[in-house]
């Protein structure tokens, strides 16, 4: 999204942005409550959070990122760089929960999510253009496959423990042979979420400009620390949890 100032759509690195704030709030949240056994972070499980505040952020950073994969000029080296992130975050928590006894195992998280979106996106890209195919007919691919995803994720977790295979894992099945795995985002629903951002992006970003007219002084001042966030999403994902540990451990001594 590297387009002029007067251009950009500096309404998704806003909300990107905000979304960001909210799973750093989370993870804080979570370390307190889980890591370090506080008892003042037990709204994780109340209806208003769990069912409410956590899937909303999610779908509007998912959604967005889905958005943003449209306005890229090479989604190719944009999802080898998120593999590569995933992957040494894997083998990370791997080695955390394995060796080092630490239950830190993170197997398909946002990252994966977004790296799998990122690829098929590419390769659809890739035939529609080769091909010459309708932008109407591709839109009305994501749309359905977007909307299948998310159905499918309503009824997939059916098939959780019974079966003992961990190809099946990034679908949404869980395993019994595998410790709970932290910020666990399956392709089903998630995928589809993804698909219908890109969808949005197609359509109403065809032209690649922010849909809002052109910022006040005062809103400019208001949105750029989370356009700031937005922008750099990923760098503040990758370094956000050992500084959020040591806060957290900091928040219980004193708690404590």
């Amino acid at each position: 999204m590297s387009r002029k100032s007067s251009d950009r759509a500096y309404e998704l690195d806003t909300l990107r942005g905000l979304a960001m704030i909210f799973v750093i709030f989370m993870h804080v949240s979570w370390d307190l409550r889980y890591g370090f056994e506080l008892a003042k972070c037990s709204y994780l499980l109340a209806p208003w959070f769990e069912g409410l505040m956590h899937p909303f952020f999610l779908v509007v950073f998912v959604c967005v990122s889905g958005i943003c994969c449209t306005f890229s000029r090479n989604n190719v080296i944009r999802g080898l760089k998120l593999l590569i992130v995933a992957s040494i975050l894997t083998a990370g928590s791997l080695i955390a929960t394995y060796v080092l006894h630490i239950e830190f195992l993170i197997i398909f998280n946002v990252l994966h999510l977004l790296t799998c979106g990122i690829f098929i996106y590419a390769g659809v890209n890739y035939i529609e253009k080769k091909h010459s195919l309708s932008p109407k007919l591709i839109n009305a691919l994501f749309g359905f496959l977007g909307a299948f995803a998310i159905i499918l994720g309503t009824t997939i977790s059916n098939f959780d423990f019974k079966v003992d295979s961990p190809i099946l894992i990034p679908l949404g099945i869980r395993m019994f042979s595998l410790p709970a795995m932290d910020d666990y985002m399956p392709l089903f629903p998630w995928i589809g979420v993804f698909m219908v951002g890109v969808v949005i992006g197609r359509t109403c970003y065809a032209e690649k400009k922010t849909l809002i007219p052109p910022k006040s002084d005062v809103t400019r001042k208001i949105t750029a620390p989370f356009e700031f966030i937005g922008r750099h999403s990923l760098v503040i994902y990758i370094v956000h949890q050992p500084i959020v540990m040591g806060i957290c451990y900091l928040i219980s001594m004193v708690v404590k």
